[in-house]
């Protein structure tokens, strides 16, 4: 399995080139998104076409997290005849959020097969998606992607408590894992994770390999990596878009 990271950014930053966070899992013959935020849509087409995905998984309904959405759909209707579809998989809210931003009634429908991603089983093509809710917003996410055999890929979301993410984990496991507040500490009210959490989550579960994403404006990369590493002796690295990690 395959993580190509396209998209890595927060909701704002000053970083050049950040975009939203979107995240390729390639398997086979199978693609799929995680997330898939603001300016990532482009960045999709150097790696494959995007009306080749077999699925997009939304973790939770912050613009960053799904905005994009809305070149995807206008893609998938409008550059091809007739048009294209997509499975989504994502919060029980999404399409209204959608339709209700170009007060369009079935603006979503038009292009997506959208189901509520609930905690699973989901089988995407030769890959087996299950998922947790995490504290966030009312209905968010935590992901593990996986095959049939081998390590699987857990992705936080947006999370305000690492071991809610606990029960996805099995050992081996590689985390791609929120680190908003860099260092830390964070910021309890805004339910978002720091490298020291993310650290203890790793060591907790007996990941293999710990991605810290979804870095906030003024925090330093390297103080996050340094801080995670004080709390989980496995490798560490924060991953940017372009980053390739094979699972």
């Amino acid at each position: 399995m395959r993580l190509t990271v396209l998209g890595a950014g927060p909701a704002y930053t000053d970083r050049d080139g950040a975009t939203g966070a979107c995240y390729l899992v390639s398997l086979g013959s199978t693609s799929i998104l995680l997330d898939l935020g603001q300016g990532s849509f482009p960045r999709i087409f150097r790696h494959l076409r995007a009306e080749t995905l077999d699925a997009v998984l939304v973790s939770h309904l912050h613009p960053d997290h799904y905005i994009d959405l809305v070149a995807l759909r206008h893609y998938l209707r409008w550059e091809f005849t007739p048009p294209r579809r997509m499975r989504v998989l994502a919060p029980s809210d999404l399409a209204n959020r959608l339709d209700h931003l170009h007060r369009f009634p079935g603006f979503t429908g038009e292009s997506f097969d959208v189901q509520t991603m609930g905690t699973g089983p989901h089988r995407v093509g030769d890959l087996t998606i299950t998922a947790t809710l995490v504290t966030h917003t009312d209905e968010s996410y935590a992901i593990r992607v996986a095959g049939t055999s081998g390590r699987g890929l857990v992705y936080s979301g947006d999370c305000g408590a690492a071991m809610d993410i606990a029960p996805l984990v099995r050992p081996g496991d590689v985390l791609l894992a929120e680190a908003s507040f860099g260092p830390g500490p964070s910021d309890p009210g805004a339910k978002h994770l720091d490298g020291p959490e993310v650290g203890r989550l790793a060591r907790a579960t007996n990941a293999s390999l710990a991605l810290l994403t979804h870095l906030q404006m003024g925090y330093d990369p390297d103080a996050t990596v340094a801080a995670a590493q004080a709390e989980y002796d496995g490798p560490v690295r924060m991953v940017w878009p372009g980053s390739v990690e094979e699972i």
